[in-house]
């Protein structure tokens, strides 16, 4: 039995015990030891099931594909980032015929270190094609330095930038060198600052990060951050601004050709902008503003005022979620129904056509140039990776590039759409893929996935261990819940704060309607989500143990109380809220936190809880403490399991052979729970 302590803190006149806090401390060798404990047992449990070693071989088999980026020409060269198949990153490549199969490495990630979790993160080129600047990643973490290729001689400059989190790269049109936005060195701010006081800088290629010009800050919010643009006539450099993950941006710029301090142009903290582009000093944007699910205006410089903005293209009933300005025409995408349609309207805002696209997909990237007559289009469906296709605009022709469909046969297979009534009467649409001409027993084992949160948008994406789960007889489920952005603005407030109970019903009620259905039963049913989603997972088992056959908790947010205190948490304050200087707030937070509605005495689901060591955007003792806090508080012997990876975060760079294990440990998690053949 873990350890406890007597820790209790009052939140505006209600104690709160914390007998777990001790494990927020990984770096001690007491909380390394107990980890150590928790592995070893979550691995001697697994190691029961027979068919493991069958699992992580027909995992390893369905992984072994290539895998593509979407290309982007600069210069002479076609761009790409390339997997053979297992190789644990993917590798940059760069050629001047994108049919060819020679291609020339530009950047291997997988020798940056002997642990294969370099990944590349940021990638800016400047005009000419002739420099690369690009982020690296190490063990999964939001940290990385910035480091420049010479693409003519293939050899890094001496340069390296530091202390970079969600930053972005803008080349000046000499490429002499770019401006970039960074946080503090650490050291030079308090601990809990290390994520504020963000910075637009300045660096002249060849020089040390020391002699680095400061562009741009604020010292009177230091929670502001600043994502430099240069407009494509390089006269102009936009910044983005943006504050943790509220759905509201600013839009700063300075003429270059000027001696002029920057026009803080849209400032009113009155919706989203998204700078697309502009023709000389007519600038057009996407925004939330008078339109819950987008539009794009044109605003002038000259009269920046709301009076006079311009609706090129009004707000839709399906949501805006980017535009691009290719050939010299507006690239909308839009989604509908939690799907997407791609859209093309000249520069006045008149519609030209639609791209003709396959039903149920998911666009992974468009790209082009502003002159271009061709892009590049991704897509993906829950049955089939990675599509890259070539669109010819005069010819209004998509032909395909690189396809490896035909490697995982569909045919067999179908995705369908339902939509279900939440505890509210609100109508919440699911993905339901599964065998074609499945039998609605009751006993069909289902997989339902979730997340519900951030105007995050679950739309429809390939992945390896679906596909086994669906060989498997499985039916994969995607609600999409409300908290998410797949209608709008309205619908993402819906789940936020104190409306966040909307997302847990949402979930709750797919899970109710998948077993009214006949589609399962609880014994059969898992639930599975990560991030936001495992905090919706535990808050779920926490509301509803009995609904539930077997829960994947993936790297969660648990601790509603204290989760804003660390590294990037006070981000999220916008969709959860402040318990600790709100009293407001902690009512609502503290009624589903689900660390704190770990009821003694009750029957649990059997849980798989995951975390990594080394995560430093949700830290791993959310999870740590929510497994101990659950395995205290069982009855009866259903597992409560806790898996963490070793020099891996959140999960952004993770090695194709980490991925492996970890699927594999999920998937026989599941299989054995549920007592699925394969």
């Amino acid at each position: 039995m873990t350890k406890t302590e007597t820790i209790v803190e009052n939140y505006h006149g209600t104690d709160v015990a914390d007998p777990f806090r001790w494990l927020e401390k990984p770096e001690t060798l007491e909380v390394k030891n107990w980890i150590d404990e928790q592995n070893e047992a979550t691995q001697d449990y697994l190691a029961t099931y027979p068919k493991r070693d069958k699992v992580k071989e027909k995992l390893t088999k369905s992984w072994n594909y290539p895998k593509y980026s979407v290309p982007q020409k600069e210069g002479d060269y076609y761009y790409i980032h390339k997997n053979n198949g297992l190789q644990n990153q993917a590798i940059f490549y760069r050629t001047k015929d994108i049919s060819s199969d020679e291609l020339e490495v530009i950047i291997n990630p997988n020798t940056l270190n002997e642990e294969g979790t370099a990944a590349i993160t940021n990638l800016a080129f400047t005009k000419d094609g002739n420099r690369l600047a690009y982020g690296v990643s190490l063990n999964g973490s939001d940290w990385q330095e910035i480091r420049i290729r010479n693409l003519q001689t293939g050899k890094d400059e001496a340069d390296v930038i530091k202390w970079c989190k969600f930053s972005s790269i803008a080349w000046n049109e000499e490429e002499s060198g770019f401006y970039y936005n960074r946080f503090p060195e650490p050291g030079t701010v308090d601990s809990e600052d290390e994520s504020n006081y963000n910075r637009v800088y300045w660096h002249t290629v060849g020089t040390v990060q020391e002699e680095d010009i400061l562009a741009y800050e604020d010292t009177e919010d230091k929670e502001l951050s600043f994502n430099p643009i240069l407009s494509d006539d390089y006269r102009y450099l936009i910044l983005s601004v943006w504050k943790g993950t509220e759905n509201k941006s600013r839009i700063y710029y300075r003429d270059e050709q000027a001696d002029e301090g920057f026009v803080h142009l849209l400032a009113d903290d009155d919706g989203e902008y998204s700078f697309i582009g502009n023709e000389g000093k007519l600038f057009y944007f996407t925004t939330s503003h008078d339109a819950p699910k987008e539009k794009i205006i044109a605003v002038h410089l000259d009269k920046p005022g709301k009076e006079h903005w311009i609706d090129i293209i009004s707000e839709q009933e399906d949501v805006l979620t980017f535009a691009k300005i290719i050939n010299g025409q507006f690239v909308v995408c839009y989604l509908h129904n939690a799907h997407y349609k791609l859209r093309i309207y000249d520069l006045d805002g008149r519609f030209q056509k639609e791209v003709s696209l396959p039903n149920y997909i998911s666009l992974s990237g468009v790209t082009g140039k502003k002159t271009a007559s061709t892009m590049f289009v991704g897509y993906t469906s829950y049955l089939v990776p990675t599509t890259i296709a070539r669109y010819d605009f005069e010819k209004d022709e998509l032909n395909t590039v690189f396809n490896t469909s035909e490697l995982f046969v569909a045919t067999g297979f179908e995705t369908t759409q339902v939509f279900y009534p939440s505890k509210d009467g609100t109508r919440i649409p699911m993905f339901l893929t599964h065998r074609k001409g499945l039998k609605l027993t009751g006993d069909n084992p289902v997989l339902l996935y979730g997340y519900g949160g951030f105007n995050v948008n679950l739309t429809p994406a390939f992945s390896p261990s679906q596909r086994m789960w669906i060989e498997a007889g499985g039916v994969y489920a995607v609600a999409n819940l409300r908290g998410g952005g797949e209608f709008g603005e309205e619908w993402y407030k819906a789940g936020t704060l104190g409306q966040k109970q909307n997302v847990f019903d949402d979930f709750i009620a797919a899970a109710e309607w998948l077993i009214e259905q006949n589609y399962t039963n609880s014994k059969k049913l898992a639930i599975m989500g990560g991030s936001n989603g495992g905090l919706l997972v535990a808050t779920c088992i926490t509301q509803r143990p009995d609904l539930y056959g077997a829960a994947l908790c993936l790297v969660p947010v648990t601790d509603m109380l204290r989760y804003h205190k660390f590294t990037v948490g006070r981000y999220w304050v916008t969709d959860y809220g402040n318990a600790e200087t709100n009293p407001e707030h902690f009512e609502f937070m503290y009624k589903y936190s689900p660390l704190h509605n770990v009821k003694e005495g009750v029957e649990y689901p059997p849980t798989l809880v995951t975390t990594a060591d080394t995560d430093d955007r949700v830290v791993p003792w959310h999870a740590t403490k929510f497994a101990a806090t659950l395995q205290a508080a069982q009855l009866g012997n259903n597992p409560i399991l806790l898996r963490v990876e070793k020099n891996a975060g959140h999960g952004l760079g993770k090695p194709t052979v980490k991925i492996i294990e970890e699927q594999t440990d999920m998937y026989s998690f599941l299989f054995k729970t549920l007592e699925i053949e394969i």
